[in-house]
């Protein structure tokens, strides 16, 4: 449970910090607007061609007799809207992360400057970086993608289905997304995937703490976007734990005693 309550306070310590550097708030503003413009995009097609996707895909349905033809083609719609906004989350952060790359690096490296006096890098150039976080970005969604599948099925399941799954479902999600935003300043220290989620694993009441009010939050994505740069900053201090980082005390006021 303080796992939990600490990983919260990240979340809160992120904002806090992002609302007092307004400039950087700004500028991390801007990739999440043009990830919503992109979404909006798909999530636009997919509404107004999905029936025919869903059509054109289960041929072997066309000799059906009414209305089992109908129902079970309206039950696939449905199975792939769940799946979309189930990934959606997830994905509309990793898309965000991988545009504002330079942003958010830039971003994650003054709160640890603030924090700690010094800024890891990794020492890649950019386009290796932005190789870096796509790929592992991928690995992620698979990943998501699988528990979602599973979660899926077991939605299947009397009651359980409809009361504990949804439930889990928030904290996957809300793990995956830890995970993706930690990685901007983890990637710095040159942390590799499996690293990061052993990491977390081993604090997944931090992880959980942190993500799942997000993962609910970024299901309406306006709000993801004014929610991200803040996010970003969290994530950086809750690196800083996870590693074990500590941040210098300020020096004491002339005639204080130092604290020890």
């Amino acid at each position: 449970m303080r796992d939990l309550g600490a990983g919260f306070g990240y979340l809160m310590k992120g904002q806090r910090w992002v609302s007092q550097h307004g400039k950087q708030f700004g500028m991390g503003l801007l990739p999440g607007l043009i990830t919503l413009v992109l979404y909006a995009v798909a999530l636009i097609g997919l509404a107004l061609w999905g029936d025919d996707f869903v059509t054109w895909a289960t041929p072997f349905a066309d000799d059906w007799t009414s209305p089992w033809a109908g129902l079970f083609r309206g039950f696939l719609t449905a199975v792939l809207f769940a799946l979309v906004l189930l990934l959606a989350v997830i994905a509309f952060t990793a898309v965000t992360l991988l545009i504002g790359q330079p942003f958010y690096e830039s971003l994650s490296e003054k709160v640890d400057l603030a924090e700690g006096g010094h800024a890891p890098g990794s020492g890649l150039p950019l386009w290796r970086e932005l190789w870096v976080s796509a790929r592992d970005s991928l690995r992620v969604l698979v990943r998501a993608a699988l528990w979602g599948i599973l979660l899926f099925a077991l939605g299947f399941v009397p009651f359980v289905g409809q009361t504990l799954v949804p439930v889990i479902g928030f904290f996957v999600t809300g793990f995956f997304l830890t995970e993706e935003l930690a990685a901007v300043a983890l990637q710095r220290r040159s942390v590799e995937l499996r690293e990061r989620l052993a990491l977390l694993r081993s604090r997944k009441g931090l992880a959980w703490g942190f993500g799942t009010p997000l993962a609910v939050a970024f299901l309406v994505p306006v709000v993801a976007v004014f929610l991200m740069p803040g996010a970003v900053a969290g994530a950086t201090l809750m690196a800083r734990d996870l590693l074990g980082e500590s941040t210098p005390e300020p020096a004491p006021e002339p005639g204080e005693p130092a604290t020890h």
